[in-house]
């Protein structure tokens, strides 16, 4: 269930994602309020689990992670006991950023960040070594386009 939230509360989440380092007296300077009332509401926003945590964002390729691939992973494995393994292995690889579940006929979608490509496939082997996987097909991002952790506040409104 989506959280009840007011103009306010969207102007003081867009002020933070876009920087979330901002000092109280900047985020209600820009949201035209108090310190007080401000940051009751961040407060209220973390304990109802709308803001899930602070966090830096770091440049990959400055940190010389530059490949970054899209694995699809087919399986003709759905019972829990694989589906748990499965997610155990996400949970312990550091190179996996994110895991989708979907629908159709691909099964799981992971976003890999790794050095080149010799780092993706000793990655590749360690989690065919971990779990059995019917097939998998690794997608080399050529170049990023776009990249944001901003959400989209207006089509979130009540």
């Amino acid at each position: 269930m989506a959280a009840r939230l007011d103009e306010m509360d969207r102007k003081i989440l867009a002020a933070l994602q876009e920087d979330a380092s901002l000092s109280l007296d900047e985020i209600a300077r820009r949201v035209s309020s108090s310190k007080t009332p401000v940051w009751n509401r961040i407060r209220r926003m973390k304990e109802s689990g709308v803001i899930l945590r602070t966090t830096a964002l770091l440049d990959a390729e400055a940190l010389g992670l530059e490949a970054c691939f899209f694995v699809l992973v087919r399986t003709s494995e759905h019972d829990a006991g694989w589906q748990g393994k499965f997610l155990q292995v996400l949970q312990s690889r550091p190179e996996v950023l994110e895991a989708h579940r979907l629908a159709g006929d691909i099964d799981y979608i992971l976003k890999v960040r790794v050095k080149n490509a010799r780092a993706y496939d000793t990655f590749y082997q360690a989690l065919i070594s971990e779990v059995r996987i019917y097939n998998v097909t690794a997608l080399l991002s050529m170049e990023e386009i776009k990249s944001t952790t901003i959400l989209p506040l207006a089509l979130a409104a009540d």
